[in-house]
């Protein structure tokens, strides 16, 4: 059987930390930015971890 094939797209996004949780860029900090006030962008700028309910779907979609 070959070898499972790692979903790259997922892989360029995702980081994973020393414990083994993952870590993400929050989605909307690339342009519009005149709107948003200061305290929401400097969130945006930060990298957040994946939730508990999503760990097996980006698991599965790592594999490889």
């Amino acid at each position: 059987m070959p070898k499972m094939k790692t979903r790259k797209g997922a892989a360029k996004r995702l980081k994973r930390t020393g414990t083994g949780k993952y870590m993400h860029y929050r989605a909307g900090g690339r342009h519009i930015m005149s709107k948003k006030n200061a305290k929401r962008k400097r969130r945006l700028r930060k990298p957040a971890l994946i939730k508990k309910t999503e760990m097996n779907r980006i698991k599965g979609s790592l594999i490889g």
